[in-house]
């Protein structure tokens, strides 16, 4: 099988839990660091799925690598080539398929329940009938606009476009790829960040994002185990 690229942006932001397992399921992926000056893939069909990981910047951003990732994505739905996009990653598919990010009313930082769209159908397909809710991780100021087609599967209280699907292509606002390696890494690297903004509910301190960590990442990573146990039956061989 042709490896899964993986776009990372930031450092911090790495495939985590995806990584793990995808090689559980003996499936190869390539690492992309752009954040290291590595160019985007040209041609998406060397690749069996496209996945697109955070970040701190926005889409809007004049980076050299905007313009070529957003073509990427088209080009890979266009050929039917699997794309995931965690987060920054979400916003990118979206906007490669017409939508639009804009700013979220509130930031999201930190655990959180998402509600999964129990009346569609399709939400069904990826989540399961037995699961209507659960706490996703979450780091995000904007947001993505649902593009045309597609369908809202994830919503939240301060965030009502969490996640969507456009066929067997997959954007989603929270972030499912967490370890707890990551968790306690990018709360000290914002520490700052998390003790200004103790006035805003959607905000959770660095001690209440680590409370219970163990056990909420696994937690997470069996709903992420249902999402990406239905997105790899579309790769590409």
């Amino acid at each position: 099988m042709k490896p899964v690229a993986i776009l990372r942006f930031f450092p911090l932001e790495g495939p985590g839990y995806f990584a793990t397992f995808l090689d559980h399921h003996h499936i190869p992926w390539q690492l992309i660091c752009l954040d290291k000056g590595t160019r985007p893939p040209n041609n998406p069909r060397e690749y069996s799925g496209l996945v697109l990981m955070g970040g701190p910047m926005s889409v809007h951003d004049d980076l050299p690598w905007i313009n070529s990732v957003l073509s990427l994505i088209r080009q890979a739905v266009a050929a039917d080539i699997p794309v995931l996009g965690h987060c920054l990653g979400g916003q990118l598919l979206s906007t490669a398929l017409g939508g639009i990010v804009t700013s979220n009313p509130v930031k999201e930082i930190g655990w959180g329940q998402v509600r999964i769209e129990e009346s569609t159908p399709i939400a069904q397909d990826w989540f399961g009938s037995d699961l209507s809710e659960f706490d996703a991780f979450h780091w995000h100021g904007e947001t993505f606009s649902i593009p045309a087609n597609a369908m809202r599967l994830l919503s939240s209280p301060y965030c009502p476009n969490q996640a969507f699907a456009l066929g067997i292509h997959l954007g989603m606002q929270c972030h499912i790829e967490m370890t707890a390696t990551m968790v306690k890494a990018w709360c000290k690297a914002n520490a700052d960040k998390l003790l200004h903004n103790h006035e805003n509910p959607a905000v959770s301190s660095s001690e209440e994002i680590q409370t219970n960590l163990e056990e909420r990442i696994m937690a997470l990573q069996s709903v992420a185990d249902r999402l990406y146990k239905k997105w790899i039956t579309a790769l590409k061989n």
